[in-house]
């Protein structure tokens, strides 16, 4: 499970912080716990994962030394550019 302020990576948004935890409710009435994820490159974009039962793609994020290699591959530049920011984000904070 990912903390509030965490910096993750969303295979929808991008890198991400886990802005809240939040809890919905369904039609039924039954509520679920959800991440509310806020892009760090457009604070526009946001989304709603269930914290359980998920279908998108979250993630830490890479290493430094993983966003190096990443970079330094002649396939990077057909890399998405959700997952080109990422290795800058990385490289960047370097965390």
């Amino acid at each position: 499970m990912f903390q509030k302020k965490e910096i993750i990576y969303s295979a929808t948004i991008g890198v991400c912080v886990v802005e809240d935890i939040v809890k919905l409710a369904d039609s039924r009435k039954d509520t679920y716990h959800y991440y509310l994820l806020r892009s760090v490159s457009d604070k526009t974009k946001k989304a709603y994962i269930p914290v359980e039962n998920h279908d998108v793609l979250l993630r830490k994020l890479i290493t430094p030394e993983e966003a190096l290699k990443l970079q330094e591959q002649e396939e990077f530049q057909k890399q998405s550019t959700q997952q080109k920011d990422e290795v800058s984000y990385v490289l960047q904070h370097r965390l």
